[in-house]
């Protein structure tokens, strides 16, 4: 018997709100992991160094997120092919997708590294980085960027995997490198006394982990998404259409991190004790978007499985589910950490000062998160259903130009960090009102036309 057979998930048939949530915790436990062991290098840097290291790191994650949100985009176009092709039972489509994703991960991920490399002290500089963690801030973005090949590889490999509705191996995958993280964390800054090198350089052997895993489950598959490494080329048709859905949400995603780093930019102009305590609350925020990202990739997955299989029904009740799921989840989370917030930032660091910055950020950012997770499963729905640029315009705008500004108008008039932080839930709620009205359209019209047919 075929023990991957476990793992595969038919989308297409069966109760939607069990294969939901069967789907979405692993996912959303893989998300933690991943963040919580990645904390591990802020409070180890936190409680061991100093808040200078803490800031270093912070003041680094955006652009290393700008590195990264081309290639995440391009995979929920991996995803959202793999799974049409999946739910339309076409092997030969599948393994085309699969040896084409990872030639572009290869190539793409060398010349990201490359790239990223070269630019690290005008970015640094770009985004008032202050002087006196500017070397420490380089030191880290440089090592990280070594490992951005490893990072994509794993991004589009485990993409392919939740494609079939298996969210459990990369959850043991995102489990063994986490570990391997927080060991050589404390190897490298307890037993070698080294500071933010060390903690990058345990980042990037953890990354190069995962990456290893989940190819290898890859190349051992028996299923149609086996990874034959003699046939990875790219093959133009499914390259063409994984761009045509990945590229506007990877621009989507770049753009999401400008936006960010333009508020990281103004953040910064408070000094190292709000770029640690924002630092802090930003992981904080980070955990409560694992869910949002959990529920996103399930309306690409269930929606995507569904388009390909033309359970049109299926798909809108897909949708409703992943939506409610979501909303109530990371409300719960985001609520719960504003009540024990300052417990929460001073593990992280235990500086009153870097908690108090926090603190800031938490009540006015998580308050009214649970709109960011709508908005993720709506734009999931978008691309599942193979609508992926209009609503990528719609977030662009929404969270590059509108943010921008608001920090040249809102802000100057107020310079307050509540001030800089009320521009978040205003622009999901923005963003919310015009894309779910496409996905209204789009529904609609799909119903519509599938009506049509059957009676034709």
């Amino acid at each position: 018997m075929n023990t991957e057979k476990k793992y595969v998930m038919d989308m297409c048939h069966g109760p939607l709100f069990s294969k939901v949530l069967r789907f979405s915790i692993p996912l959303i436990l893989s998300n933690l992991a991943a963040l919580l062991f990645n904390a591990t290098d802020l409070i180890v840097l936190g409680q061991c160094t100093t808040s200078d290291d803490m800031a270093a790191v912070g003041a680094s994650c955006g652009f290393i997120a700008l590195m990264l949100n081309l290639f995440w985009g391009i995979s929920a176009g991996v995803n959202v092919l793999a799974a049409r092709y999946i739910g339309a039972k076409d092997p030969d489509e599948v393994s085309k997708t699969v040896h084409t994703s990872i030639a572009v991960a290869i190539i793409g991920g060398i010349m990201m590294g490359i790239i990223s490399y070269l630019l690290t002290d005008p970015i640094l500089h770009l985004m008032a980085t202050p002087e006196r963690i500017m070397d420490k801030a380089r030191v880290y973005l440089q090592i990280s960027c070594a490992g951005v090949p490893f990072m994509i590889l794993y991004s589009f490999g485990s993409s392919i995997i939740r494609a079939v509705g298996d969210t459990k191996r990369p959850l043991i995958y995102m489990i063994v490198s986490g570990i391997a993280n927080v060991l050589l964390n404390l190897f490298f800054i307890l037993v070698l006394k080294m500071d933010v090198a060390g903690v990058a350089i345990a980042t990037q052997a953890a990354h190069f982990i995962s990456a290893f895993l989940v190819l290898r489950a890859l190349s051992k598959s028996n299923e149609e998404y086996k990874l034959l490494w003699k046939k990875i080329r790219i093959d133009w048709k499914s390259f063409k259409e994984m761009m045509q859905i990945g590229i506007p949400a990877g621009f989507q995603g770049s753009m999401f991190t400008i936006s960010n780093m333009g508020i990281q930019s103004t953040i910064n102009t408070f000094g190292p004790d709000a770029i640690a305590g924002n630092t802090a609350a930003n992981n904080l925020e980070g955990l409560v978007y694992a869910v949002c990202y959990a529920f996103y990739f399930a309306s690409i997955s269930f929606v995507g499985q569904n388009h390909g299989g033309r359970q049109y029904k299926r798909i809108v009740k897909s949708i409703f589910i992943c939506m409610a799921c979501s909303l109530a989840a990371v409300a719960l989370l985001g609520w719960t950490f504003i009540l024990f917030g300052k417990e929460l930032l001073a593990i992280y660091n235990p500086d009153p000062e870097a908690v108090k910055w926090g603190l800031i950020r938490v009540k006015m950012v998580l308050s009214l998160y649970f709109l960011c997770g709508v908005m993720d499963v709506i734009s999931g729905a978008l691309r599942g259903l193979g609508h992926s640029l209009k609503p990528a315009i719609v977030i662009v705008f929404g969270v590059c130009v509108f943010r921008m500004i608001w920090i040249f108008t809102v802000f100057r008039r107020d310079p307050t960090l509540e001030t800089l932080f009320t521009v978040y839930p205003v622009s999901w709620i923005l963003i919310c009102l015009i894309n779910g009205t496409m996905l209204y359209i789009v529904c609609r019209k799909m119903l519509k036309n599938a009506s049509r047919r059957l009676f034709d």
